[in-house]
């Protein structure tokens, strides 16, 4: 039974249900009394206008919701029909939870339509799962993740599943996740204002930020794609699996900011973060990754947890992207609004969550030996 207790899967679930929730309810302002019961949204006719865009989204928003919360049942000893039926229901309570919360925020109209969708959604996603486990692709999941992993890895492998969706926020140098100091730094100067404190803190906005040197850049982009490439090694075994796991890292990193880039600033540019200075970092990066792949694991984290802090001090030294206020009037204003916050703050708290990770890890007393295991 200990063995089933040893699962990626109730992070991950618990991490989406958390992204679910802040991209259901953002912007998180506004609040009101509706003066009616919140349920209310139940006994009304479905909306005459609708979009296959918002059809498709709610019905697939929840489909991992049900899936992972599935598969994480079925890992902890569960039925297939009971985990089912529980992962079914957890969606179904959740939307209704959250399309009730809705009636208190402006420019949010819940629906029953919505509802019903999402909780099919999380029913399909269940069902998936099952239907997996039952054709024995649970077992191979585990033993694929035997192979490249080691014991303790789910919360890394949350935090890495998580990296591209971060990436996908766009920031100030590419792959230069966790600019949060200048946001902070206004956020406590509003806080003060009118106390004896505003004298001593004034809002970034105020303080000019010199670009980086192009030197500076490559570094960041560099270690941009080293910080999840030593936390994919604090997690794995000395070996060959080490240089697909970089392989995957990169083409990950590419994709992810390439996209971003399409989705801000159209597809003609969806290339243009790839400057020379993106280019040689992504080369020298990958190369450095290469070079650390033969670190044990307890030392792949304690290098991580250094050039992870780095690149969080240089990524707060950049100026703001003058560009993003244009591009994400057009997240928060389109369709894209519920995805603009969820990948906002995983952009901000991924490196700070990687950090206090990698801490651990290095700090672990229990730490595998990192040899690898027999396929």
């Amino acid at each position: 039974m200990a063995r089933h207790l040893r699962t990626s899967l109730l992070p991950l679930a618990l991490l989406y249900t958390a992204l679910v929730v802040y991209a259901t309810l953002y912007p998180f302002s506004g609040w009101r009394d509706p003066g009616v019961e919140p349920w209310r949204f139940l006994l009304k006719p479905w909306p005459r206008w609708w979009s296959w865009f918002d059809v498709v989204s709610n019905l697939i928003g929840y489909m991992p919701l049900g899936a992972l919360l599935a598969g994480a049942l079925l890992r902890l000893g569960a039925g297939r029909l009971l985990a089912v039926l529980l992962a079914a229901s957890a969606g179904a309570l959740l939307s209704f939870g959250l399309e009730s919360t809705q009636n208190f925020l402006p420019g949010r109209v819940p629906s029953g339509l919505d509802w019903v969708l999402n909780a099919s959604g999380a029913l399909v996603g269940a069902l998936v799962a099952a239907a997996l486990q039952a054709l024995g692709w649970v077992g191979r999941w585990q033993s694929f993740r035997d192979r490249w992993f080691l014991p303790g890895s789910a919360g890394a492998m949350a935090l890495l599943l998580a990296w591209p969706v971060g990436l996908l926020f766009p920031a100030p140098l590419p792959l230069g996740l966790g600019q949060v100091l200048a946001r902070a730094q206004d956020a406590l100067a509003a806080a003060v204002a009118g106390t004896a404190l505003a004298d001593w803190i004034e809002p970034a906005a105020v303080r000019a930020l010199e670009p980086l040197a192009p030197g500076l850049e490559m570094v960041t982009t560099a270690l941009g794609l080293l910080a999840p490439c030593l936390l994919a090694f604090s997690v794995s075994p000395v070996g060959w699996r080490r240089v697909a796991l970089v392989a995957g890292a990169l083409a990950l990193g590419v994709a992810a900011t390439t996209l971003s880039t399409t989705l801000n600033f159209g597809p003609q540019n969806a290339l243009a973060w790839m400057t020379q200075a993106s280019r040689t970092g992504l080369a020298v990066g990958a190369l450095a990754a290469l070079v650390l792949a033969v670190a044990p694991p307890r030392a792949a984290a304690a290098i991580g947890l250094a050039l992870l802090a780095l690149m969080v001090v240089l990524v707060n030294r950049a100026p703001l992207d003058p560009y993003s206020a244009l591009s994400l009037q057009a997240w928060e204003q389109g369709r894209f609004i519920r995805f603009h916050g969820l990948a906002q703050w995983v952009g901000w708290l991924w490196p700070f969550a990687a950090l206090a990770w990698l801490l651990a890890r290095s700090a672990s007393r229990d730490e595998p030996d990192g040899v690898p295991r027999a396929a």
